[in-house]
């Protein structure tokens, strides 16, 4: 038992304590929550350690350290324990992602030893529904993307996410992870797209996480020549039937506080803020 507060590296033995702290906010936690109920919290199977912070034997925050950085009910002095342990392991993350104010103050802790970052997104709304808009009928010609179409969908993945992130998920092992990805998305029926008459994606979006609570709406784009022509909310309420028919009763997204078309559209299609994330990429 331990009696006194600490932090450690959780073992499998560990997990239904870990699941109770995740499951307290079970939107925001969504990314790292879906993690765990699908590889507990072995680290290789989970790909990363889930550290825990402990206050008079209880287990009370969490950082998941993978290939993100991601603080969970972090409390100011499991930031700090969080952040000495990051410090002495030395960055092996791509980014430190998780709800605005501790993830500042992990950042504030870590920048004298990680910096400078490659760019920081300081606010990025936190949206949610559990409903179908009204007004807004979804749009009939988005549906989930085969499996015979990786071809078609992963130059879109790869434009999107090179727009987004600033970097090309292609760089380093020639995008094999990112493929497997891609390719994990769409043999789980949780890619999504719109195709013109060519063939080419003209809108597409993914289920990225998924826990029997809440799931996690993410990678959405529109193909740059059909922007402003009305696709995003009716794509977006196709996406949001599949995801609340089929995968969980909450459907959740973050987004970037500048991009203001996508945060229009989102509150057309009845998402509300309600909490803001923190990016620190490098």
């Amino acid at each position: 038992m331990l009696t006194q507060t600490t932090s450690r590296v959780l073992e499998p033995s560990d997990l239904d304590a870990a699941l109770a702290v995740l499951d307290r906010e079970p939107v925001v936690n969504a990314f790292v929550a879906a993690r765990v109920h699908v590889a507990g919290l072995d680290p290789w199977r989970l790909g990363g350690e889930m550290w825990g912070w402990y206050e008079d034997g209880i287990l009370t925050s969490l950082c998941y350290a993978g290939a993100n950085l991601v603080p969970i009910g972090a409390t100011p002095r499991a930031v700090r324990a969080f952040a000495d342990r990051a410090r002495r392991t030395g960055r092996r993350c791509s980014s430190i992602v998780g709800p605005a104010e501790p993830t500042a103050e992990l950042w504030r802790l870590l920048e004298p030893h990680w910096g400078p970052a490659r760019d920081i997104r300081g606010r990025q709304p936190l949206m949610v529904t559990d409903r179908m808009p009204e007004g807004i009928a979804p749009d009939p010609y988005v549906r989930r993307v085969r499996k015979d179409e990786m071809e078609t969908i992963m130059p879109a993945c790869v434009a999107m996410f090179t727009e987004e992130v600033g970097v090309s998920p292609l760089a380093g092992d020639g995008g094999l992870l990112y493929q497997a990805r891609v390719a994990e998305l769409v043999g789980s029926g949780r890619s999504f797209a719109r195709l013109d008459e060519n063939g080419r994606v003209m809108f597409k979006a993914e289920i990225g996480a998924a826990t029997p609570q809440a799931c996690q709406i993410q990678g959405v784009w529109v193909a740059p020549e059909y922007r402003g022509t009305g696709l995003a909310a009716p794509g977006m309420a196709a996406v949001l039937r599949y995801a609340l028919a089929d995968v969980a009763p909450t459907a959740s997204l973050y987004v970037n506080d500048f991009n203001t078309p996508a945060r229009r559209a989102y509150l057309r299609v009845g998402f509300q803020e309600i909490g803001a994330f923190m990016s620190v990429l490098f």
